[in-house]
């Protein structure tokens, strides 16, 4: 990699991360809405899982900034954010304004999945705790 772009992975790990970290703190503010909202899209244990919701955003959003088990991470969040899309923006199923609406979100949610699957190709990058423990050519994608 070109030194000049060294740090874009960095870079972009925290731009990608950033909706998630955001989005579990704002959940830490409303626990009991954002269950709500779950047991209306049918998702069992609502209030359980809304707990995981929260540690996946956070603690995973702080692990993709950090570049610690970048992979991992990118794929959980590639799968958590498939759901997301599923579950809460079924486009196909509104009419009018609505599904103009849900099919921005839903394809929102198509673009992070894009980024959460160039983060699994291709490592996270030199600024990574993933470069130092497994060496900067895993964490960059090279062997």
């Amino acid at each position: 990699m070109h030194p000049v772009l060294t740090p874009l992975p960095l870079l972009g790990r925290i731009l990608i991360a950033l909706i998630f970290v955001l989005a579990g703190i704002n959940q830490l503010g409303t626990i009991d809405a954002t269950a709500a909202n779950m047991a209306s899209h049918g998702i069992p244990y609502p209030t359980d899982l809304v707990w995981g919701v929260v540690a996946l955003e956070l603690v995973g959003g702080v692990m993709l900034i950090i570049g610690l088990l970048t992979r991992l991470v990118a794929l959980a969040f590639f799968f958590y954010t498939l759901t997301l899309a599923v579950l809460f923006h079924p486009y196909w199923t509104f009419t009018g304004a609505a599904e103009r609406t849900q099919h921005a979100f839903f394809y929102g949610h198509l673009a992070m999945m894009g980024g959460m699957l160039f983060v699994v190709a291709f490592g996270a990058g030199p600024f990574s705790i993933d470069a130092l423990i497994f060496g900067r050519s895993k964490a960059q994608g090279v062997g």
